[in-house]
């Protein structure tokens, strides 16, 4: 009976297996596509911009530092598969006014054709306790991470639809995923992202339009740089416990999944893990992704308490010993 009931299971991821691709999107070709960049000027977004022109993709960068956009054009240009291919630089603040963003999107399409594919990676951060951060630092935030998407895929979603082809990134974070020390002003912004993609992919999938929401982890870029300069000792900690990425690595595994219309996108064992967990009722590009979801999810939620119980030690490790070295300040 044990044998039947194995050989049934066996015979049942094999058929999920034969008709996972009959109902997954068809791969989006990048050779002659054109592909959005915003934040491309560095980090992620550069690295995902050189990935995509490795393989044959017109390329339009946005950013707001002009200087260093074209200095990432050189760096990019120096990949071209073919004399045809063009690196175009558009400098703009893609979160401040829609139809400047509107307008020079027009622009990039009239010179490389319609959208193909775009990838909002424009971001920043700010790290410290809730209390102690400036109260214009949760708008700005906000404006830059969620207005700096919604702008841009606003701007190409109606061409996207009358063509019947596209591929919309969403460049989250871990953090969006798991509120976290020190992010009380960016976590939001990155879970609104997830909210926002899960909406737009519902209304989208009818034109063969498929969304992508990526959640790197710590990636050695200059933003993450910067950030670690302000963060709190309890973020430090807690961040300790996962290794760095790299900006190219984390490039390709988005453009890959971007490609195949994955809507989740994750880097490692860590963020595998996390992608099942915060699964919900986000959509679902195969049979088999949704099979792995419900078989580990109870799995990797008894390895998250653990994950959980250990952050919470931190914290309270900090606060113990920060209390302690104000008690004795003032007993001097």
């Amino acid at each position: 009976m044990l044998l039947l009931v194995v050989a049934f299971i066996v015979l049942f991821v094999l058929l999920l297996y034969m008709v996972s691709p009959l109902i997954s999107p068809k791969p989006l070709k990048l050779p002659g596509a054109h592909v959005v960049v915003t934040g491309g000027s560095s980090g992620i977004g550069k690295c995902i911009a050189i990935e995509c022109y490795k393989q044959g993709a017109f390329i339009t960068l946005i950013a707001r530092d002009e200087n260093k956009l074209l200095q990432t054009k050189k760096e990019i240009e120096e990949y071209s598969v073919n004399d045809k291919q063009v690196v175009l630089c558009i400098s703009v603040d893609v979160s401040k006014d829609y139809e400047q963003v509107e307008n020079v999107l027009k622009q990039a399409q009239e010179k490389l054709g319609p959208v193909d594919m775009l990838v909002n990676c424009a971001g920043t951060s700010v790290t410290g306790k809730f209390e102690e951060i400036e109260v214009n630092s949760f708008e700005r935030l906000m404006a830059v991470n969620y207005l700096g998407s919604v702008y841009p895929s606003r701007a190409v979603i109606a061409t996207m639809k009358e063509r019947r082809i596209g591929r919309i990134v969403f460049v989250s974070s871990q953090a969006g995923q798991l509120g976290l020390f020190g992010f009380t002003a960016y976590s939001p912004t990155k879970f609104a992202l997830r909210g926002l993609a899960e909406a737009l992919q519902m209304e989208v999938k009818p034109y063969n339009i498929y969304i992508t929401v990526a959640y790197p982890p710590d990636t050695d870029t200059p933003g993450f740089a910067e950030e670690s300069k302000t963060k709190p000792l309890e973020t430090k900690l807690i961040s300790e416990t996962s290794s760095v990425c790299q900006a190219e690595q984390v490039a390709r595994v988005i453009v890959k999944d971007a490609i195949q219309g994955n809507f989740n996108s994750s880097v490692g064992s860590d963020g595998y893990m996390l992608s099942i967990l915060t699964s919900g009722m986000s959509p679902v590009t195969s049979i088999t992704e949704g099979l792995q979801q419900v078989v580990c999810m109870g799995i990797f939620r008894i390895v998250g308490l653990f994950y959980l119980g250990s952050f919470d030690s931190i914290v309270r490790r900090c606060m113990m010993q920060r209390e302690k070295s104000e008690s004795a300040d003032k007993t001097e």
